[in-house]
């Protein structure tokens, strides 16, 4: 029957353990010496070997024969224990035994003295997991064990174990393992296994461990089913992952801010099947690697993950400033963290690389932070900062700019130009003639021009101009200065508030009407939630606290002011025929 690799390649002794040597040294020692403690508290990430350092220990202080604080692993107590017959030793997963009555029924047999071996000795994975009255249960038989007693506790969440209990106990912390150490363990195993790894594809497999083996272990185990040698291609396939030439590439779109093609990059990334979280994952490291070469480019050199060239890094940390660094880095993060609960994981990681590539996209602080950072960095390098190119106006401004007149007909008499027509001012004259301390000289004279008669018809009530948005004050507001302010309002009152026609807001002295256009709109507007949330509103906006009314119509038109001195229109057809008249032979006056 195969066994998984991690498994079949777990430590039997202390010296099989792998980057942990702070650790087992301190545990041969205390085992030769006889120098043992009742409890010890294994901490650590997983994989790094807390649960086989705690199985090589019990088998060590209950061998018969032991090697330099290592068990032989042939006398009749490690192999009982090895292979579970002897229930002296007993491993217990606190995730599934987090009650209390498992952990007094543990207690309870604690006290008889063991059958088989000379001590005791309980493992207790996951500690972390037990209730708060399991550990006062635990407590009390910690702190005054028999003597034939031991308990080794492991856990991943130190911050979750009380106090009391850490205090009783021995504790030694797991760091994470090298990727060089990783890697050196997986060409070893893959030599014995038989099977042909490259020296890229086990650096890669160590990268993506994070510092536990027995995760590089599993990957191993996944790829090596691939035919033929394994190399960092067929790794990068089996897994689904972008790699590093195909990151590095959509990273430099970034750098360059083109968008299209690094959205043409990661459709490639999503028809070759490529999961959108490990390629956040991978786009988030070569990120990190840019800052921490950016911060700090001589002490940081040790801290970088090495997955890519020294070339690729330092062209990619040349394209970025650190602000512009942390504000990826923080979009990234945020993408990563909703990519899980999101129904559409591609349109999440397109929506991170368009925000990636457009950084005015970030209205926020940091983003302002992130593009004065970039500005400041190409002033110290001594790059010209181009103006923003002038945007045309639109069409229907265009078509508001005035046209040109055509020219006037010389023989055409000065009575008949028009008033808005002025005469050509001369130019100025020249500064040269002006001596520097006469005054400037005054305006030529000119002789008025003569304007035509006003017209005897009163003149055209001209239409009321539209009212123009006026900012908040305290006794008034404009609406739509008050719909660009609302926060925090639920999408569907969104929808409702800004669909043209559909709501409008007049703001009175005492309450602020909401014309609506039908029931159905009313009807969710004026819910009680809404209406005092659209109060609030309003007395943030102008100050003032005002209720909110609903009306179904549109709002009245206010009433026309008669303008002074407007003259009637005269109806008659024979007077509009005398006025005709008048014009082309000359002056004429109506009394």
């Amino acid at each position: 029957m195969y066994q998984a690799l991690y498994r079949k390649w777990r430590p039997r002794t202390f010296d099989d353990v792998v980057g942990q040597d702070h650790i087992t040294e301190t545990l041969k020692r205390q085992v030769a010496t006889g120098r043992l403690s009742h409890a010890y508290l294994f901490t650590g990430t997983r994989g790094t070997g807390k649960t086989t350092c705690a199985k090589i220990l019990a088998r060590a202080v209950n061998c018969e024969n032991p090697v330099d604080g290592n068990p032989c692993n042939c006398c009749p107590a490690c192999m009982g224990i090895e292979s579970g017959a002897i229930l002296d030793v007993l491993e217990l997963d606190a995730a599934s035994n987090n009650g209390v009555d498992q952990i007094r029924a543990l207690r309870d047999e604690a006290i008889y003295t063991p059958a088989a071996v000379r001590k005791r000795v309980y493992i207790v994975d996951e500690v972390h997991m037990l209730s708060t009255p399991a550990f006062n249960a635990l407590l009390k038989i910690l702190e005054e064990p028999p003597a034939h007693l031991m308990f080794i506790l492991a856990t991943t969440e130190l911050h979750k174990v009380p106090a009391t209990i850490k205090s009783r106990c021995q504790q030694f912390a797991f760091k994470r393992i090298s990727p060089r150490a990783i890697a050196g363990h997986l060409g070893h195993v893959a030599e014995q296994e038989g099977i042909s790894i490259t020296a890229p594809a086990a650096d890669l497999l160590a990268r993506l461990a994070d510092g536990g083996l027995r995760d590089g272990l599993s990957l191993l185990d996944q790829c090596s089913g691939a035919d033929g040698e394994l190399t960092e291609e067929v790794v990068l396939d089996v897994l689904g992952l972008a790699g590093s030439r195909r990151t590095a590439k959509i990273l430099d779109c970034v750098g360059r801010e083109d968008t299209a093609g690094a959205l043409e990059e990661l459709d490639g990334l999503y028809r070759d099947g490529k999961d959108m979280g490990a390629f956040l994952g991978e786009l988030s490291t070569l990120v990190r690697d840019l800052l921490i070469r950016k911060t700090a480019p001589e002490g940081g050199q040790g801290l970088l993950t090495g997955g890519y060239e020294e070339k690729v890094i330092r062209h990619l940390t040349g394209q970025f400033s650190a602000g512009e660094l942390v504000q990826m880095m923080t979009i990234l993060q945020t993408a990563q963290a909703d990519l899980y609960r999101s129904s559409s994981r591609r349109l999440d990681a397109e929506l991170c690389l368009i925000r990636l590539c457009d950084r005015r996209l970030a209205e926020n602080t940091e983003g302002l932070i992130a593009r004065i950072s970039r500005l400041e960095e190409q002033l110290a390098n001594g790059v010209a900062i181009r103006p923003a190119a002038v945007q045309p106006l639109p069409r229907e401004e265009a078509q508001k700019k005035p046209k040109r007149e055509e020219p006037v007909p010389a023989d055409m008499p000065v009575d008949d130009l028009p008033p808005w027509e002025d005469e050509p001012v001369p130019p100025p004259p020249a500064d040269d003639d002006l001596p520097p301390w006469d005054p400037d000289p005054a305006p030529p004279a000119q002789e008025p021009v003569r304007q035509p008669p006003a017209p005897l018809t009163a003149p055209v009530k001209p239409e009321p101009a539209p009212s123009q948005p006026q900012p908040a004050t305290a006794g008034g507001g404009d609406w739509n200065g008050f719909l660009k302010s609302l926060r925090d309002v639920p999408p569907m009152v969104q929808s409702f508030l800004r669909k043209p026609g559909a709501v409008t807001g007049i703001f009175e002295e005492k309450h602020l009407t909401l014309w609506v256009d039908s029931e159905l709109t009313k009807g969710v507007l004026s819910k009680p939630d809404t209406a005092a949330m659209l109060e609030r509103a309003a007395e943030a906006y102008t100050g003032r606290k005002r209720r909110v009314l609903f009306k179904v119509g549109q709002p009245e038109p206010p009433a026309p002011v008669p303008q002074p001195g407007a003259v009637a229109q005269p109806e008659d057809d024979k007077f509009n025929d005398l006025l005709a008249l008048g014009r082309q032979f000359g002056n004429f006056t109506v009394k």
